[in-house]
């Protein structure tokens, strides 16, 4: 028996390991003294903000098949907000990994690349055809190299900076698009081109090199005067007078940011090296 345990590969050496259907994960951390730690499960509670907005995203997608688009919109709304809770909690109770880190591609493929491209598809681009797929394809495949390219690019990049526009943004703009226009009374097969070249607009932004502020900067936990606070009351309260227009619109504006600090950018160099030269013709 006990060369049995020991040639088992579940055993650990210091107690029986019982052979479970799903194995157990382990990850390898770097120690205060430099060396890897090995490390014996995952974290749950960053993880349960992940699976809550994976799962909002399977929800939008359910929600858009059966014909309650405004439902799907706000699920991929809702899982925005759960993405954006799962980092900040994992670097408040320092409960980062990689595992968490892989699972949150994973979840963020799903809520903000496959279910606003089907939401969008599923709500106007059904009627195109082959078309209509294409549109879609872009922004989800838009999406996923989206994704790949920030996961390669953690800690090499200015933090101040996305290099294209983040997922979660994209997806608002898809998203907010048929919400505010399903609210409006519109059918989405009427702008069914309208519609498609948005949704790929929204992918080819994805994985374009126009730079958008992330927000990253911003001291959250740091002291601010008081009318701050009633600021922010301000905007929440401006947003819940229409909340699918509004943010839509919001989302509109920080899309066409990034192209038009590119242009202004591109105009300022221009103008800079075009600028002649000063001649001192004085005698």
């Amino acid at each position: 028996m006990k060369d049995e345990q020991q040639h088992d590969p579940h055993f650990d050496g210091d107690s029986p390991h019982t052979l479970l259907p799903i194995d157990e994960h382990i990850e390898e951390m770097p120690g205060p003294d430099g060396k890897k730690v090995r490390h014996r499960g995952i974290y749950l509670l960053p993880n349960l903000f992940t699976t809550a907005a994976l799962f909002s995203g399977f929800y939008a997608i359910v929600s858009a098949m059966n014909g309650n688009f405004s439902h799907a919109a706000i699920a991929i709304f809702v899982a925005m907000v759960l993405d954006g809770l799962d980092g900040r909690v994992a670097r408040l109770t320092n409960t980062q990994s990689a595992f968490g880190a892989e699972y949150d591609s994973l979840s963020d493929m799903v809520a903000f690349g496959v279910a606003p491209a089907l939401v969008a598809f599923t709500w106007a681009l059904d009627d195109m055809g082959k078309v209509g797929w294409v549109f879609a394809f872009i922004y989800v495949a838009g999406a996923a190299l989206r994704l790949a390219r920030f996961n390669t690019h953690i800690g090499s990049d200015d933090k101040r900076y996305f290099t294209g526009l983040a997922s979660p943004s994209a997806a608002g703009l898809v998203a907010g698009m048929v919400w505010a226009l399903n609210d409006f009374g519109i059918d989405g097969g009427d702008i069914s081109f309208l519609v498609g070249i948005l949704t790929a607009l929204g992918g080819l932004l994805m994985v374009s090199n126009v730079r958008y502020y992330s927000f990253k900067d911003l001291d959250m936990r740091g002291r601010v005067p008081f009318f701050v606070i009633l600021l922010v009351v301000l905007v929440f309260a401006i947003i819940s007078t229409d909340p699918s227009r509004i943010l839509w619109f919001i989302f509109i504006a920080y899309s066409v940011s990034g192209p038009i600090q590119a242009v202004w950018r591109w105009r300022r160099r221009e103008g800079t090296v075009a600028e002649p030269e000063k001649v001192d013709k004085t005698p």
